[in-house]
């Protein structure tokens, strides 16, 4: 089979690829572009694999006039930038042992080595300069039927890293086939090595379900999370009963989704610590949930917590709720978010002088404003 794209045809993958196969080595671009290719999605970071070993990529690619970077050299990978633009090329591997969360590997002649410690079956297909697909594991039906699939023993692909648990509900999420559900024996693999999850740190665990509640419709992915016990090693508390309510709102308004709302629609136990998430990630969530227990309108709230906060907000009380968006929300967000409080605190100074009184009569005053709907301008604020 024949692949082409932009993203192969591009003059700096080609004479990356190029330089190794004039050398006598095998290269292919492999992995995400491949499948994202193949699925018809648009297509990022472009990685390449190839049996020349790290020291053979440095010397072949400086001698075509291409730099290098060591970047994991350890592991096999040299970043190879070709008019500035960086490339990710990696030795041929295999695992010699694994612990669940790192593994040993030494470097392989042999593409189908390289293919069988990957994770799923659409994650491994190479494609060579000249467009010629390989498919050392069966990955290109599993592609045409969008079915994500372990690569032959799904449970001891797990064991070689229970982040894969994670990765494969992401994965689903994004290229999965709703209508046909998770690859069983997956799911059941996934099931039986839920507490493995306990063994990875948060920060990988918050990598991972920040990209999973970011695609498009996570409902079917999170409910078969939550049903095989994996929702909750990672996010105790956690229910994916009102994403699917929340995902429907989102698509019938044409609101755009954000991971940090279907996060806060999931509840759970102190989700930000759960996550590792960071402080500016972890104030998000806290503004939504506080504008979600103001009892304010949806313009107060966008005031007072941010737009993104106060829609967020209303989709996720509605979601809970089982009703419809409010009429006019997008418009009473937008007129809170851009409301600009008229007063300072120099301006009260001559009435009230420094000290707790003036930030007592500044909140007085800003509570009035608010409740006029914003209306009321400085004069009428110093006048009352």
């Amino acid at each position: 089979m024949q692949v082409t794209g932009d993203w192969l045809t591009a003059p700096d993958t080609q004479r990356v690829l190029r330089a190794l196969a004039d050398a006598g080595h095998q290269a292919y671009t492999v992995g995400g572009c491949v499948r994202n290719a193949l699925l018809g999605v648009p297509v990022a970071d472009v990685d390449m694999a190839t049996d020349a070993r790290p020291e053979q990529v440095v010397e072949i690619v400086g001698a075509a006039g291409m730099k290098s970077v060591p970047t994991g050299i350890d592991h096999g990978t040299i970043t190879v930038i070709s008019n500035g633009i960086p490339h990710e090329v990696t030795t041929f591997r295999k695992d010699v042992a694994t612990d669940g969360r790192r593994a040993t590997v030494a470097f392989s002649d042999n593409i189908h080595d390289d293919a069988l410690r990957r994770d799923f079956t659409v994650n491994a297909l190479y494609v060579a300069a000249d467009g010629t697909l390989t498919d050392p594991v069966g990955g290109l039906p599993d592609i045409k039927a969008r079915r994500i699939r372990f690569i032959e023993d799904a449970a001891r692909r797990i064991e070689e890293d229970y982040l894969r648990i994670l990765r494969f509900f992401r994965f689903y999420a994004w290229y999965g086939n709703p209508a046909e559900g998770p690859d069983p024996e997956g799911l059941a693999a996934c099931a039986t090595h839920v507490e493995g999850i306990a063994r990875l740190s948060k920060e990988r665990n918050g990598s991972e379900m920040k990209k999973l509640l970011a695609a498009p419709d996570p409902a079917p992915a999170l409910a078969a999370m939550d049903a095989c016990g994996a929702l909750a090693q990672v996010l105790a508390g956690a229910s994916a009963q009102f994403i699917a309510p929340l995902v429907h709102l989102e698509q019938v308004n044409t609101i755009a989704p954000r991971w940090q709302r279907r996060l806060v629609a999931l509840g759970g136990e102190k989700p930000a610590k759960a996550l590792r998430l960071s402080k500016a990630e972890a104030r998000d969530l806290s503004n939504i949930r506080k504008a979600m227990q103001s009892g304010e309108s949806a313009a107060v709230n966008a005031y007072l917590f941010g737009g993104d906060a106060a829609l967020d907000a209303a989709l996720v009380t509605a979601a809970t709720l089982g009703t419809p968006l409010p009429d006019g929300l997008a418009v009473e967000v937008a007129r809170g978010a851009s409301a600009e409080f008229p007063l300072r605190g120099a301006d009260l100074m001559e009435k009230t002088g420094a000290g707790p009184q003036l930030g007592a009569e500044l909140k007085r005053l800003e509570r009035r404003w608010i409740d006029s709907g914003f209306t009321l301008d400085k004069s009428a604020l110093l006048d009352g």
